[in-house]
């Protein structure tokens, strides 16, 4: 092939890529202009303060906001120390022909493609009606405590639904220290776990770290999921313990779009709360963000 040809082939290639970008970021800076147009003049105090009023035609988002919140937390706190120790015994400690580290690998591989609405239906089956219903013979509840929807039961769903994401993430994070780190706190003396604690995680940490942002992002949003396990249609209560009932943004937000009498009255209600919605996750992940820029600075100090 002529120098010629090449060149326009890569000039090309190069317009095509560049314009594939451009139109992705075109997309979203699209959409967040609409979301923004109609609902920034709606985001007050009081709209973010009160409950839902009116059958939901008027007031605010609190309780949502409040357990969209809650339930990403909980969902975190959940995910995290399972996704890492996962990863840890599949990069670390399992030998490179287990059987156990294949199977455990094609199920992460599947459960990343299964659809959200499924893990829904493994919720109710599995935690509600199962772990929760067992629970509730067990501590001799008269009445459904744990057997029933609640916040503890969706974030546990999330949990599932986000775990594939939060090992893989770890996994590559694990993968990338460097194999002359492990060597030298081996060859000074230190145990396989030392070093793991020691060296390999710390090093580590800043992958991780995205692994719970990706989490955090995928979570937040999630909406079929907690149809099923936990999310209420209109409960201006704050959740008061783990068996509680909750109110999602997500939901909320399906809500206002489809089960409104008046869908036009609720139209500023429905773009505000999109609004906040995408602001709380960029939050989120803006906070995950500068720890992990935070870690990274400390651990480049260090070395």
């Amino acid at each position: 092939m002529k120098y010629g040809t090449r060149r326009t082939l890569g000039g090309a290639l190069t317009s095509l890529t560049g314009l594939a970008a451009l139109l992705i970021v075109g997309m979203l800076a699209v959409i967040l202009w609409d979301v923004v147009r109609g609902g920034i003049g709606h985001v007050t105090w009081q709209f973010l303060s009160e409950p839902p009023s009116d059958g939901m035609m008027g007031g605010g988002i609190f309780p949502a906001l409040y357990g969209t919140a809650a339930l990403t937390l909980l969902m975190t706190l959940a995910v995290m120390p399972m996704g890492v120790l996962t990863a840890v015994y599949l990069h670390e400690y399992a030998p490179p022909d287990s059987q156990l580290a294949r199977w455990v690998r094609v199920a992460v591989a599947n459960l990343a493609g299964v659809p959200s609405i499924v893990f829904g239906l493994f919720g109710l089956g599995f935690f509600i009606h199962f772990v929760g219903g067992s629970l509730d013979r067990a501590l001799g509840y008269q009445e459904l405590h744990w057997g029933q929807p609640g916040i503890l039961w969706a974030s546990l769903t999330l949990a599932v639904l986000t775990l594939p994401v939060v090992i893989v993430a770890t996994e590559e994070a694990l993968r990338a220290v460097p194999l002359d780190h492990r060597t030298a706190s081996l060859a000074l003396g230190a145990t396989q776990s030392q070093t793991l604690i020691r060296v390999v995680l710390p090093g580590a940490l800043p992958g991780i770290l995205t692994g719970a942002v990706l989490a955090v992002s995928r979570g937040a949003g999630e909406v079929a999921p907690i149809l099923f396990t936990g999310a209420a249609y209109f409960l201006p209560e704050l959740p008061s313990s783990l068996s509680s009932q909750f109110m999602h943004l997500g939901y909320h937000t399906y809500v206002l779009a489809t089960q409104s009498p008046d869908v036009e009255a609720t139209r500023p209600l429905l773009y505000a709360t999109v609004l906040v919605l995408l602001m709380l996750t960029f939050a989120l992940n803006l906070i995950a963000v500068v720890i992990r820029t935070r870690t990274r600075r400390k651990a480049a100090n260090a070395h």
